[in-house]
């Protein structure tokens, strides 16, 4: 029982770290609402029409490829580092069969045009 103790009392400590941030927050903070700094604001843009837009899939497809490509190169670098050093032939191999799957899914990408803008 004293495992969860543990547990319960480090829950309530983060739980009493957040609950003081953000009551430290309410009481330093200036507070001078103003009816330009509660309009809505969006991309320097001024909202007009009703905020409903159709947008277009390719934004969100290529912001996903580039979330991939950019986790797999933090991956990439860190092994780069240590290849000289601590890693041997095997390691070379499986970073190569990593790297040829990236670029097979590139290449399928690519194909079906979805890195194009227009």
């Amino acid at each position: 029982m004293r495992e969860y103790l543990v547990v319960a009392l480090a829950l309530l400590a983060g739980i009493a770290v957040v609950a003081a941030a953000m009551g430290g927050r309410r009481l330093l903070a200036p507070v001078d609402p103003s009816a330009a700094k509660l309009a809505t604001y969006e991309s320097g843009v001024d909202p007009v029409g009703s905020g409903w837009e159709q947008g277009s899939v390719r934004y969100v497809v290529f912001a996903l490829l580039y979330v991939i490509f950019a986790v797999d190169a933090v991956y990439l670098f860190p092994w780069a580092l240590v290849i000289r050093t601590e890693l041997g032939l095997a390691s070379l191999v499986e970073m190569a069969i990593f790297i040829g799957v990236l670029v097979v899914a590139l290449l399928h990408v690519w194909r079906r045009g979805l890195l194009r803008w227009w």
